[in-house]
C-alpha cells in the first residue's frame, strides 16, 4: 500500500531541543509568571506533571483539556477554573521566550514543504499535552505554519497521547486512512516507534534521540532529515515499480 501520510513529531524533530534543558525552562517561567496571583511554584509545577500523567494515561472519552483541569480542580479546587485566564495569558505572552532554549534546522520546514509539494498528507502528531497555543509558537520557532499541517494534535482536539497506540489510530481516523499508508518521524523511541505497533512505517530522526530505554536503533530506519528524505524517496521508487 502507498504512503499518503507523513505524522511528524515537533519538540526534538522538527525543532531541535534539549527536552530537559525545555521543560526545566518552562516551569520556570510559568511558576514565575503565577506566582504573581498566589500559586506556590513547587504546587504548581507539582500539579501540571500530575495532570501530564493524567492526560498520558487518558483512555476516557473526555479530552485531554478536560483531563488536566479536573486533576488540577482535584488540588486547587474550582478557584483555579476561575484562574485559567491567567494561565492562557502566560500562553500568549511569555511563552514565546522559550525559544531562546531552542535550536533551528531549516531542513526541518524544508522537508515538510517538500513532501506537501510531492502530494504527502502531512500532519503534526505532537504529544498533545499542550495547549494550542503553545504548539502555535513551537511551529513558528520550526520555521513553520499551522497550515503547513492537515492537523495538528494539541490537549484540546483529542484524548489520547502517546506513547499509547491509539493516540495514532484517533489521528489517522479522522482522514479514513489505514495504518500501512502512514509513516511516522520521530526522535523519542519510547514515544513515537510505537506506532509501528499498529502498522506504520517509522523513521527514528536521530539529531536530538531520546532513547531512554537504551533499545537498539538499528531495528529502525534511522538518521537525519537528508536519511528521512532518501528513504521516503526509496519508498516511492518501491512502490512505483
Amino acid at each position: 500500500m502507498s504512503i499518503t501520510t507523513i505524522l511528524f513529531d515537533l519538540d526534538g524533530t522538527l525543532l531541535p531541543m534539549d527536552q530537559d534543558v525545555f521543560i526545566g525552562t518552562y516551569f520556570k517561567k510559568i511558576s514565575a509568571s503565577l506566582v504573581m496571583q498566589g500559586y506556590d511554584p513547587k504546587q504548581l509545577v507539582d500539579t501540571i506533571w500530575r495532570g501530564t500523567a493524567d492526560m498520558i494515561k487518558n483512555i476516557s472519552e473526555k479530552s485531554n483539556e478536560a483531563v488536566f483541569w479536573e486533576t488540577a480542580v482535584s488540588i486547587y479546587g474550582s478557584q483555579i477554573l476561575e484562574d485559567k485566564h491567567y494561565f492562557d495569558m502566560f500562553y500568549e505572552t511569555e511563552f514565546d521566550t522559550i525559544k531562546e532554549v531552542c535550536g533551528y534546522n531549516p531542513l526541518a520546514a524544508e522537508t515538510v514543504h517538500k513532501l506537501k509539494s510531492d502530494g504527502y498528507r502531512v500532519i503534526l502528531a505532537t504529544n498533545p499535552i499542550f495547549p494550542a497555543r503553545a504548539t502555535e509558537w513551537r511551529i513558528g520557532w520550526a520555521g513553520l505554519k499551522p497550515e503547513d499541517f492537515a492537523l495538528i494534535t494539541s490537549y484540546e482536539n483529542i484524548n489520547r497521547s502517546k506513547p499509547n497506540p491509539d493516540y495514532y489510530l484517533e489521528i489517522i481516523k479522522r482522514f479514513g486512512v489505514q495504518p500501512e499508508e502512514c509513516l511516522m518521524v520521530g526522535n523519542d523511541v519510547g514515544d513515537d516507534m510505537t506506532a509501528e505497533k499498529i502498522g506504520m512505517k517509522v523513521f527514528l530522526l536521530t539529531d536530538c534521540l531520546i532513547n531512554k530505554e537504551d533499545v537498539d536503533i538499528s531495528v529502525y530506519p534511522n538518521g537525519s532529515f537528508k536519511e528521512l528524505n532518501a528513504y521516503v524517496e526509496e519508498l516511492r521508487t518501491q512502490e512505483a515499480s
